[in-house]
């Protein structure tokens, strides 16, 4: 508290307790009981938190930024609520048209796939409108569904399946929703759609081919017999493919399928020994649910010396990993690597599925929130 105190008299830029429309005694209480709980670098990301507010309340800005900010930290702290009892459980992200009937093949495919991957373990996250969304809380129904409701003039009433239930969370602003469907999900799944689904699609590759966010299995549904995704990959061979501006192995981030029960082996199969990722300085901790023998790794070492700048080797947790408890029991190793080919890595993280280990296919991630 006295450190708080201190900054606020040090720095005029932050602005006082009485500027803050508050008596002292009154924030004093505030912030005492805020990060009187918290310690080490959670204490001071807290503290931060605060003073950015702060000084955001002093600057040239105008009513309308204020409000941006209010609105979104709301949003997002009421979507970190929402999801922190269900850490432990994997989750799919699923994308798809609004507008998709009850008796489209997609709304049938997507809702079997929902159901079949909950079957397993899975919980579902999609948007709580009609069409592809309630096809997947359908499938997976209510208790094993989030919905990611956007407040719209159209498209936008919660359906019935997750319309009463405490996992519906209303977004008033677009890049708070995908930020959501991002963060809290292990893998995803996109269906048929307009605007928004290609929206979704083209940013969640982006994230991923640039590092922004951690591999993922990315699956693109048709119902049987269906061309919308093939279409697409002939779209990003012929016109982004071959004038350069995506790379071949750009094309491994994502799989085509009209197969349910391929859709489900993906995504399973993608955390078989794979189990998660960290950035420990500059290289890349990649934890397994099994470790490969060495001469596996040196192998592997060999199959992808074109990204490699050395060895995959095995390595301990590290003293974040411990301090966070960011599972230091795994086994890991370390990549150091070309974060301009992650498509390449990605297909690495395929190779490491395909070792002959025994372990399971497991539906708990048994990891701490991401940092």
């Amino acid at each position: 508290m006295e450190a708080m105190n201190t900054r606020l008299n040090r720095d005029p830029s932050i602005t006082s307790e009485r500027e803050a429309g508050m008596a002292p005694s009154e924030l004093d209480e505030l912030l005492a009981g805020y990060l009187g709980e918290l310690s080490g670098p959670d204490a001071e990301l807290a503290r931060e938190i605060v003073t950015t507010a702060l000084k955001l309340g002093h600057e040239q800005v105008s009513r309308l930024d204020r409000k941006i900010v209010n609105s979104v930290l709301k949003e997002l702290r009421h979507a970190f609520r929402v999801f922190a009892p269900y850490k432990a459980i994997r989750k799919v992200s699923i994308f798809g048209s609004a507008r998709t009937t009850r008796e489209d093949p997609a709304y049938v495919a997507t809702r079997d796939f929902s159901r079949e991957i909950a079957r397993r373990g899975w919980m579902v996250i999609t948007g709580a409108g009609p069409g592809i969304m309630e096809a997947g809380h359908e499938g997976a129904g209510g208790e094993l569904s989030f919905g990611a409701n956007i407040r719209l003039p159209f498209e936008a009433k919660p359906n019935p399946v997750i319309a009463n239930d405490s996992k519906l969370i209303n977004f008033k602003y677009f890049f708070t929703r995908k930020l959501t469907f991002m963060k809290e999900a292990d893998a995803f799944v996109l269906l048929p759609g307009g605007f928004g689904t290609m929206d979704e699609a083209f940013e969640l590759l982006t994230l991923v081919q640039t590092g922004k966010t951690d591999l993922s299995p990315i699956v693109m549904l048709d119902p049987p017999g269906g061309d919308y995704w093939e279409r697409f990959d002939v779209y990003v061979k012929e016109e982004l493919l071959e004038r350069g501006y995506v790379s071949e192995d750009d094309l491994a981030l994502y799989r085509r399928t009209d197969d349910i029960d391929e859709a489900v082996r993906e995504i399973e199969s993608f955390y078989r020994v794979y189990h998660s990722q960290r950035m420990v300085g500059r290289r890349l901790v990649l934890r397994l649910n099994a470790m490969p023998p060495a001469d596996v790794l040196a192998q592997i070492s060999t199959e992808f010396s074109d990204i490699l700048f050395e060895p995959v080797r095995a390595t301990r947790a590290s003293r974040g990993e411990i301090a966070d408890q960011d599972v230091p029991d795994l086994p890991r190793i370390s990549v150091a690597f070309d974060r301009q080919h992650v498509g390449r890595l990605r297909q690495l993280v395929d190779r490491l599925n395909q070792l002959p280990l025994d372990v399971p296919l497991p539906s708990e991630k048994g990891r701490p929130e991401e940092l």
